[in-house]
């Protein structure tokens, strides 16, 4: 039983390719991550079946995919090279983190959904969805930040790029008001394997509580799915009640938990 480790993500697939095939969903994270560099690795029991899958990018960042908690345990990285943060299915990222003996702190509790039967939002929100187009990026470019602020993370210098690319390619949506202005926003991913992940779900806090979230949420799955994507997923953070809730009275069903853990400061 060992490791496998590649910086070529077409060896990787060819290595895997059973294993992403087959836990698709579960591998998400694993699999929106093959276009871009960094170290993909997969584990191998002694009867050849890769039960485990990994990827990690240039700043550290390790996700893991459909892992058994052997196989993360057994997760052994060079000294200088340990993951900064850690992602994945809460027993693997646990089995990881205490198998390395960190020190690690935990960030974030999420949940992974796959939509079930899309079911429109009742009662529906005042106006209407539509494809975001080149004149709204700079809006969109300045929610993404305030998004990247809300979820706790430390927004990107520039997010100029990563919200031309949605526009596009049409999968960044924008609700808007009845007089046309744009009240929120929600994206979906490229399709691989199948399957198209919903996120950058945004709703400025003067705009809350009146639905629009819902309606660019069920724009964008309509989206996907009218485009021929087989499974339409996404993550929530646990700690967000409110936007639990509404996946789930949209059609999304719970598949797993996951949890994020980082690298503590130890002290001099």
């Amino acid at each position: 039983m060992t490791w496998h480790f590649t910086g070529e993500s077409v060896v990787f697939r060819r290595a895997a390719a059973r294993h992403l095939a087959t836990e698709a969903v579960r591998n998400t994270a694993v699999l929106s991550l093959l276009d871009r560099p960094g170290r993909f690795g997969w584990w191998v029991e002694p009867d050849g079946r890769v039960t485990g899958v990994l990827a990690v990018s240039p700043s550290g960042v390790l996700d893991l995919g459909a892992t058994t908690e052997g196989a993360a345990g057994a997760l052994l990285f060079p000294t200088g090279e340990e993951p900064t943060t850690v992602r994945g299915e809460t027993a693997a990222v646990r089995a990881y983190a205490e198998a390395s003996g960190g020190p690690w702190e935990p960030a974030t509790r999420m949940r992974l959904f796959r939509l079930d039967g899309l079911t429109p939002p009742d009662p529906a929100p005042v106006g209407r969805a539509r494809v975001a187009s080149a004149a709204d990026a700079p809006l969109v470019t300045a929610w993404t930040a305030e998004f990247a602020s809300a979820i706790g993370e430390q927004p990107a210098a520039d997010y100029t790029d990563f919200v031309a690319e949605r526009i596009a390619e049409g999968r960044l949506w924008l609700w808007t008001e009845p007089e046309g202005g744009p009240v929120s926003m929600a994206a979906v991913s490229r399709t691989i394997e199948g399957q198209a992940r919903v996120h950058l779900v945004y709703t400025p806090p003067a705009e809350r509580g009146r639905g629009y979230a819902a309606g660019a949420t069920e724009a964008v799955s309509r989206a996907a799915l009218d485009g021929g994507v087989a499974r339409v997923l996404l993550f929530t953070d646990l700690a967000n009640p409110t936007s639990n809730a509404l996946y789930q009275r949209l059609g999304y069903r719970p598949v797993t938990d996951h949890l994020v853990v980082e690298r503590s400061a130890v002290p001099a």
